[in-house]
């Protein structure tokens, strides 16, 4: 285990274009209450625990309610109805392709890319990660693996999660064992050549677990089980406790090599969390979510309040919690300010904050701000009659909910009080805020009205290769 001092802030050099290498692991529909170090008494996440202590953590960090929106924001730095991303399915999920992305941005610093797991901003071949700036890539299809009808390899559909047919750079591979493991290991054994090459890089692990089904190896499931839980909560519990094995898997290596010199590591999770109650020796009980509102696919803060642990070695204090209102929008000029990336001239608006001030001063000014949030999903045709049905605007101190409920979140987290009464005054400003960002977004939610796709590409794919030359199988490179 690493050493660290806690509440201390151990950088002096100038953060900006130092280069660090980044390392962005995110999980899938695990909320916040999906962790030990976050109040939950059942689930065991002590690799994870032990990361957190000796981070640097922004405890208000807000994302998109559901998947592929939250990763359009982070590889574009925009709200993703700004970038044509309004659901996870019916070509609504494909990021446009008119925007500079994030690993692109980084290649402009001399950064390798890679990106291991769940990608899920459109699996059109001009839409993949290989033509969206990732040098290396093993992925599954949208939106999850087994999601064979919306578009994941037809193979995965009788045996999710487990020997996955899965997209390595441009060709489709015949993989061995567990999702979670396979990815992870992918990523290290990627890492490590960048590492030995002394070539900076961005490693984006991007898990599709814990998302649904629960599939996860029976020992993991077992002391859920055998505690008295229902086979969702012991299969979900289990998934997130092979997550922190590998996260531990992912630090240790890292130490191993002597690779943590000079490289960002975080761990964040894409919106909030499933699966929030299930039954225990036969009751039905509500699973820890800490205390908070909703989940997935919800406009409260259940719904996109998430963990954010960033660790640096030498540079970010261990212990130290940023409370500013930040979120998946300045994951991108973070990140390439921290680069020296040279972004061109013509490009996409950055709707994001860079965060280097608050890495540099945890206490710095951060004025505030307002988030906008809406979960999308609305049927075909429907979008104008869904504009306020599951949104939310949110300030340091307000949630406003569906254009008519206010919530001091600063007093209550748990939103138990609409104050909307009390306060018209922000209310009004707030619906004003609302409209024009809905305003604003409107042209550019380039993916509406378009056909359902029949015929996926990644099945074609799959198929065209399985007739001209075969599905290899594929495994990483040994660590």
């Amino acid at each position: 285990m690493l050493s660290f001092s806690l509440g201390v802030v151990a950088h002096a050099a100038p953060l900006a274009g130092s280069k660090p290498n980044i390392i962005l692991v995110m999980t899938d529909d695990q909320g916040m209450g999906d962790l030990s170090c976050m109040g939950n008494e059942v689930v065991k996440t002590p690799n994870i625990d032990t990361f957190y202590k000796k981070s640097t953590r922004f405890t208000d960090f807000q994302v998109s309610p559901t998947c592929a929106p939250t990763r359009a924001a982070i590889m574009s730095g925009r709200p993703p109805f700004k970038v044509g991303v309004t659901h996870t399915i019916f070509q609504r999920e494909r990021m446009a392709l008119d925007i500079v992305t994030l690993p692109q941005a980084l290649k402009t610093a001399g950064y390798a890319t890679g990106i291991f797991g769940k990608w899920h901003l459109g699996d059109g071949e001009e839409y993949l990660p290989g033509n969206r700036g990732f040098d290396e890539a093993l992925i599954h299809g949208a939106g999850g693996i087994g999601q064979v009808n919306l578009g994941d390899f037809p193979p995965n559909k009788t045996n999710s999660y487990f020997d996955s047919v899965l997209l390595h750079n441009k060709t489709v591979v015949q993989t061995k064992g567990y999702c979670t493991d396979l990815f992870f290991h992918s990523g290290l054994a990627w890492i490590k050549k960048q590492h030995a090459a002394k070539q900076p890089y961005f490693a984006y692990i991007s898990l599709n677990a814990p998302h649904a089904p629960m599939n996860v190896a029976e020992s993991y499931k077992k002391r859920f089980i055998e505690m008295g839980y229902d086979k969702g909560t012991a299969g979900r519990y289990g998934m997130i406790e092979n997550i922190d094995d590998n996260f531990g898997l992912l630090m240790e290596k890292l130490t191993e090599w002597k690779a943590l010199e000079n490289t960002l590591v975080i761990f964040m999770t894409d919106n909030g969390g499933t699966h929030l109650s299930g039954r225990l020796k036969g009751k039905k009980v509500k699973h820890f979510n800490y205390n908070m509102k909703g989940g997935k696919n919800s406009p409260n803060e259940g719904g996109t309040h998430v963990p954010a642990f960033w660790y640096w070695k030498g540079v970010l204090g261990a212990g130290v919690d940023i409370d500013g209102l930040t979120a998946h929008l300045d994951l991108f000029p973070t990140f390439t300010e921290l680069a020296g990336a040279k972004l061109p001239e013509k490009m996409q608006d950055l709707d994001g904050r860079s965060l280097v001030p608050l890495l540099k001063d945890p206490k710095a000014a951060w004025a505030d701000r307002e988030l906008f949030v809406h979960c999308g999903r609305w049927n075909a045709g429907k979008r104008e009659s869904a504009k306020f049905v599951k949104c939310a605007v949110r300030t340091e101190l307000w949630r406003f909910v569906n254009n008519k409920e206010l919530y001091d979140i600063s007093a209550d987290p748990g939103e138990t009080k609409d104050v909307s009464a009390s306060h018209p005054e922000v209310v009004s400003q707030l619906r004003k805020a609302y409209d024009k960002w809905w305003a604003s977004a409107l042209p550019l939610m380039v993916n509406e009205g378009l056909p359902k796709v029949k015929d996926h590409p990644l099945h074609q794919l799959y198929e065209k290769q399985k007739a001209d030359s075969g599905i290899p199988e594929w495994k990483p490179e040994e660590l």
